[in-house]
């Protein structure tokens, strides 16, 4: 966890586009692999938009289990080749990222379902994160946490991660979580300005976010909860305000992707309004190289 200056405020970023696939999705795939492995899985099957299939096809490779990761077909090269790289078969699916869903779906009577978004066990990998934070912290919480979100396994797990360090007697408080959704497709956004439940139908477009540009999340219902149960807000960002930011983090030393740079331009917007004294936590979630081909 570093320290940077933002909107001439210190935050603190965890550097998760350093672990071994370039994204914090290892945290969640290292556990249901592990899972898996444990229980005799030969072979799985996955949909993601990139990582997610990035980080399973890594693991299961390393597991010894044979793997097939669904994709929407305009995928960022990088993350394909990666992904292929470990060996994992690829299916390019037309459409969205919920056609890509779909699809997979005729596939998990055969195999077995490696999702990122439906099996919990990912979640408790990724609440990781927030035991480490808290740790490099003194085992203190921190006063807010910027996180993206898209289908949620890492606000999800976040939350949990919190919640139990909460409940243990570990820290005293919970941070508040604050979701970057990119404003181009951004259903949960709308749904929380709305003071809606459940997510809410939105004409998406295109982003250069695509790790997040997820239109209907399975766990959208529980994702709104976390973020009002912990007192945060969402945050929209701009497809200009993610590329001005992707471009200004290499001047600083860090090359990420531009889901990640949505992070930190939905960051920037929290911090300009957030109050003195406050420890602010965000997390560079994926590295530049994976989209660095296009």
């Amino acid at each position: 966890m570093i320290e940077e200056e933002v909107c001439g405020k210190k935050v603190l970023i965890k550097m998760d586009q350093l672990l071994p696939t370039g994204s914090y999705k290892d945290r969640g795939a290292s556990l249901l692999i592990s899972y898996a492995r444990e229980h005799k899985v030969s072979s799985l099957v996955e949909d993601s938009s990139g990582n997610a299939g990035c980080s399973i096809a890594a693991y299961s490779a390393r597991a010894g289990i044979s793997c097939e990761i669904f994709v929407p077909e305009h995928t960022s090269v990088g993350k394909l080749r990666q992904i292929e790289s470990y060996g994992s078969k690829i299916r390019l699916v037309k459409g969205s990222r919920e056609d890509v869903s779909r699809k997979v779906l005729e596939q998990i009577w055969e195999n077995f379902y490696a999702s990122h978004v439906y099996n919990p066990l990912f979640l408790h990998g990724t609440k990781t994160l927030a035991f480490e934070v808290c740790e490099q912290l003194g085992w203190k919480s921190p006063g807010a946490i910027v996180v993206p979100v898209g289908n949620g396994t890492l606000l999800l797990g976040v939350s949990i991660g919190f919640g139990e360090l909460h409940s243990g007697g570990i820290i005293d408080h919970l941070p508040k979580i604050i979701a970057v959704q990119a404003e181009n497709c951004a259903p949960l956004l709308r749904a929380f300005e709305l003071n809606r439940k459940d997510p809410e139908g939105v004409d998406a477009q295109s982003t250069v976010a695509e790790g997040i540009a997820i239109e209907r999340p399975i766990r959208g219902t529980q994702i709104l909860k976390a973020v009002r149960d912990s007192g945060g807000i969402f945050v929209g960002v701009s497809e200009q305000e993610i590329i001005d930011t992707w471009k200004e983090l290499p001047k600083r030393g860090h090359f990420v992707e531009q889901t990640a740079a949505a992070t930190i331009a939905g960051l920037k917007k929290y911090i300009s309004k957030s109050g003195p004294g406050e420890t602010v936590v965000s997390v560079f979630t994926g590295h530049g190289l994976k989209t660095a081909c296009e």
